[in-house]
């Protein structure tokens, strides 16, 4: 199936058959260190710039209802972001992984993406759309 919307992604996650916890990085679209000017400019157009990490959380699929309530939890803590990324942590055919053994999987998803590294990962704007980026 494709994922086209963060609503495919929770109705595919609820198809598996080990329970899922979905781990979340939020990013927010910034202008890279000592940019030129066709940077700013396309930046400014929306365009182009380096995503930053800015938030992390995990969430089991009973946490987990659409994108207006993520994002409204999102807001709560005050980080502004652009995209979230999104990859899938199986669980053992019962439960899903708990929060500490998404730790490691959810700073290595971190550190990934700070390395440019975004191929493994499904994204999404605010509207729960899916990004392509190239």
């Amino acid at each position: 199936m494709a994922i086209a919307n963060y609503t495919d992604l929770l109705a595919e996650a609820h198809r598996q058959p080990d329970p899922q916890r979905l781990l979340f990085v939020f990013a927010k679209a910034e202008l890279p260190d000592h940019p030129d000017a066709q940077q700013r400019e396309r930046f400014e157009r929306g365009e182009g710039g380096v995503l930053t990490p800015a938030l992390c959380v995990d969430k089991t699929l009973d946490e987990l209802s659409d994108m207006s309530s993520l994002v409204k939890e999102s807001r709560r803590t005050g980080v502004e972001w652009d995209i979230v990324f999104v990859a899938a942590l199986a669980g053992d055919g019962v439960t899903p992984p708990t929060s500490e053994e998404a730790e490691g999987p959810l700073q290595h998803m971190v550190e990934a993406l700070q390395m440019g590294s975004i191929g493994n990962f499904l994204a999404f704007d605010r509207q729960g759309n899916a990004v392509d980026i190239q």
